[in-house]
């Protein structure tokens, strides 16, 4: 586990310019978490969604895809494809922020990415309630404020360089209103943690600001290294995640079920070369046996079929819990055809357990380290879940890449492709350590990666 730093403060006290300036400095990785409940504020507000009606907005929560990229040094935010790093920074886009980051299902929605960047990097995390909610158990919390007048003063200057016409009143009224929702809110109010180290930039210039920021957490990691344990000090012994319990793989599907399977993925695929201009490469590293992991980009709806009519045994995938929640007659379809429910961001240990069971009952496991579909192609970063599985279950994961171009359609050229298959103990995550998670994570995401280049 890296380094966490939490920075926490309210609006326009300057935690996102001075964390990116700490973190370059410092060579940490920047996480801005106001950026990303800013990028789903800008969704709901671009696409006339109701800031007053929360469940309109929980519905549209699928349909938002974010990544921070950096480009020459700068942070861009990708929304849905679309750089939108200038149109978020609007008053508007603010005020709405404040209401939507208010929603526990929007908190949840960002809360497992931001945790898995944590966990995975040395990193300078700024946000509302990252030391109290997000990582409470930081190495080193700040909180950064100023007053409202000067916030207001900082905030209307950089709109003035922006071309806004907002006014300094309009700014100032619009700082005061969002502290008071942000303060009020019954999710995750904005609040100093009880531990963290206040720090007042009303009279301080940028870089003044910079230096003391960076004073406190030497200061505060130094005191922190000489408080451990010599023991602990010489050698941390990584922390196992869950036991390693290797499933067995001698139980097989019915002679019946397979017998239907079989009778199945003929029929269609069949019916998929008639409907896509459809082909499979790599088929020769399909095992031909059950308890395999699948890991694949997500692309589309289809995408649990596609990996599944060249698997030899039936395929069990997981999806996410609303569409359980619906039609009764759909649930039972996609529970008939493997699908198992899963709630996102919340660490769901059960689904653990879960994936397990159907590994250990001869069945194949679909997972999508991404966690959402990609609407442009472009892989996005896995999360650790089918590493945690695998390393879990000691159990092979075979790669796969989905590629299209577009919306799938009638005639869509569509390859899937294979890669071969990756064991974990033949790669050094024999264990579900962090360390042997992320070295799995990793080749796994690189591999689907080269296989959607291809």
């Amino acid at each position: 586990m890296g380094i966490n730093i939490a920075l926490d403060g309210p609006s326009g006290a300057g935690k996102s310019t001075i964390a990116k300036a700490v973190a370059a400095k410092m060579q940490y990785v920047y996480v801005d978490t106001g950026a990303m409940y800013r990028a789903v504020a800008c969704y709901m507000v671009t696409s006339g969604t109701d800031l007053d009606n929360t469940e309109d907005i929980i519905g549209k929560l699928s349909d938002i895809a974010i990544k921070l990229e950096y480009k020459e040094g700068a942070q861009h935010v990708i929304l849905n494809g679309e750089d939108v790093s200038d149109k978020i920074r609007t008053p508007e886009i603010s005020m709405a922020a404040s209401k939507t980051s208010a929603i526990p299902e929007v908190r949840t929605f960002l809360f497992d990415l931001q945790q898995t960047m944590a966990k995975e990097n040395d990193i300078i995390m700024d946000g509302r309630d990252i030391g109290t909610v997000v990582l409470p158990n930081a190495d080193v919390k700040i909180f950064l404020t100023a007053s409202a007048e000067e916030r207001a003063d900082r905030r209307f200057k950089e709109l003035q360089e922006k071309g806004d016409p907002s006014t300094y009143e309009e700014v100032l009224r619009d700082i005061e209103q969002r502290d008071y929702n942000d303060t009020h809110r019954e999710t995750a109010p904005l609040k100093k943690a009880d531990d963290a180290v206040e720090v007042d930039t009303t009279s301080l210039d940028l870089q003044q600001s910079i230096d003391e920021i960076c004073r406190v957490i030497t200061e505060k990691l130094e005191q922190k290294k000489k408080s451990e344990p010599l023991t602990e000090k010489k050698e941390r012994t990584p922390r196992v995640i869950m036991e390693v319990r290797p499933i067995s793989k001698t139980k097989r599907i019915s002679p019946v079920k397979q017998f239907f399977y079989d009778l199945l993925r003929v029929i269609v695929i069949a019916l998929y070369h008639l409907f896509y201009n459809i082909r499979w490469e790599g088929t020769e590293n399909v095992p031909k046996d059950g308890g395999n992991i699948f890991a694949s980009n997500h692309r589309s709806y289809q995408d649990p079929v596609f990996i599944a009519l060249h698997t030899k045994v039936p395929l069990s995938y997981m999806a996410k819990d609303e569409l359980f929640q619906g039609n009764k007659a759909f649930k039972v379809l996609i529970t008939a055809f493997g699908a198992f429910p899963v709630t996102r961001g919340k660490g769901d240990t059960a689904v653990i357990d879960t994936s397990i069971e159907k590994l250990e009952m001869g069945r194949n496991l679909a997972i999508f380290p991404e966690g959402t579909r990609s609407k442009d192609g472009k892989v996005g970063k896995g999360k650790t879940g089918v590493a945690l599985i695998a390393a879990v279950a000691q159990t092979k994961i075979i790669p796969v890449g989905i590629t299209f171009e577009g919306k799938l359609k009638f005639r869509k050229k569509v390859v899937v492709r294979y890669g071969k298959p990756i064991i974990p103990s033949e790669i050094g995550a024999a264990g579900t350590d962090s360390k042997s998670l992320k070295v799995l994570k990793n080749k796994v995401m690189e591999e689907i990666t080269s296989l959607v280049h291809e």
